[in-house]
C-alpha cells in the first residue's frame, strides 16, 4: 500500500520509521509553538512496522508475511 505508492524498499521505509522513532524519542510525541500543535506519530505503530520492515529485510524479500511459519499437530 504506502510501499507501493511511494517507490520504496523495505530498507528505505525502515530507515524512514527509524529516524520517525528517533525524533520521537529527542523531541518527544508532541509539542506546541503558540497556538499550533504538532502531534507525532503513535511510536508502538512505528515499533510495530519497524518490527514487520526488519523481518522484511532480513529475509531478503517484500513480502510481509514470508517469516511466518505454520504448524500442524497430530493426534497420538
Amino acid at each position: 500500500m504506502m510501499q507501493e505508492e511511494l517507490n520504496l524498499s523495505a530498507g528505505e521505509m525502515l530507515t524512514e520509521v527509524n529516524k520517525a522513532i528517533y525524533t520521537i524519542c529527542v523531541g518527544g510525541q508532541s509539542y506546541k509553538i503558540g497556538s499550533r500543535q504538532l502531534n507525532r506519530a503513535d511510536l508502538n505503530t512505528l515499533y510495530k512496522i519497524k518490527n514487520d520492515l526488519t523481518a522484511q529485510v532480513a529475509a531478503g524479500t517484500g513480502n510481509l508475511l514470508d517469516d511466518c511459519y505454520v504448524a500442524v499437530f497430530d493426534r497420538r
